[in-house]
């Protein structure tokens, strides 16, 4: 097995583990690994599995990162297609030196902004991924929709062996496509999710779509193209645009754990819906998918998970 290291230096301020978190949502995700000091994870390249290893070295205002990669047949490229995509996974020159100076004229966010300080957005390395992402969570609660996700992978997914283990990569779209329909009902997806992520993988692998040139157009067009696809209503794009495409202006308004999240912080003691959503979050345009992840660190650390 080929190794190889190279270093890369975040915009400040940054933090590994806040970000991972944002990113990996909950224990039961297997895709996403994360010790405490090293994230792990399986990424696929040319059709090959290759295991990542990033630790960061520096501290929040000098941040460097140390990757490790392992993989067969490592090329001369896979380097920097790497960077390119830990770079838009953990948000790595994404500058949010404006949400900083934004909250210091606000108490209540500066709060949020100064707890979770270094916190970085992060995106899905493909939007394939998050669309995969959106649909299993849709209409369950986050742990069970990682927990679906963590059986998919385990199922389909690319494998490295790291130290006498299996580590799975998060499913391509021809490992999805692969699959026969009674193989989702055994995972626990319903009939209706099924479908749909069988008709997207299709449509990558069989019909050739691009998903990737959807980031191009502008919010209306994308959310109308999103819309376009089987299963994918106004909650699963919104999603897609913020974690897929890395639009830090767009708070899932129709995501309830998001809306409780958001009531909880601001003591609104009403049930807020769409337009409510969007009428509390505009103050802090265009910052609303960034409070979006910050609220959920929040939960996280109010009940212990951040470790």
């Amino acid at each position: 097995m080929d190794s190889l290291t190279f270093d890369l230096k975040p915009l400040p301020p940054f933090r590994l583990d806040l970000t991972i978190w944002a990113l990996r949502r909950r224990r039961d995700n297997i895709v996403d690994r994360w010790d405490g000091m090293t994230y792990r994870r399986v990424l696929v390249l040319d059709g090959k599995p290759v295991e990542v290893a990033v630790v960061q070295k520096g501290k929040p205002d000098e941040p460097e990162l140390a990757i490790t990669a392992m993989g067969m047949q490592l090329s001369s490229g896979t380097g920097s297609a790497l960077a390119a995509l830990l770079e838009r996974m953990l948000g790595i020159r994404v500058d949010v030196s404006g949400f900083y100076r934004l909250a210091q004229n606000d108490s209540r966010l500066e709060y949020l902004a100064s707890q979770f300080r270094g916190l970085k957005p992060p995106r899905f390395p493909t939007l394939f991924e998050a669309l995969v992402n959106g649909i299993a969570c849709q209409q369950v609660s986050l742990t069970q929709g990682i927990r679906l996700l963590s059986k998919l992978a385990a199922t389909c997914g690319k494998t490295v062996e790291v130290q006498d283990s299996i580590a799975y990569a998060f499913p391509q779209p021809e490992d999805i496509a692969g699959l026969e329909p009674d193989a989702f009902r055994k995972l626990g997806f319903s009939r209706q999710k099924a479908r749909a992520l069988l008709e997207l993988a299709h449509k990558v692998t069989d019909e050739h779509v691009d998903l990737e040139k959807m980031i191009t157009l502008n919010d209306d067009d994308a959310l109308s193209r999103l819309c376009e696809l089987r299963g994918v209503g106004r909650w699963t794009a919104e999603y897609v645009l913020l974690r897929g495409m890395g639009r830090l202006h767009v708070f899932p308004g129709d995501d309830a754990g998001a809306r409780n999240k958001l009531r909880n912080w601001l003591g609104v003691e009403e049930k807020l819906d769409y337009k409510g959503v969007n009428s509390l979050i505009a103050r802090w345009n265009p910052y609303g998918g960034f409070i979006y992840f910050h609220l959920l660190l929040n939960d996280l650390a109010q009940k212990g998970e951040l470790q």
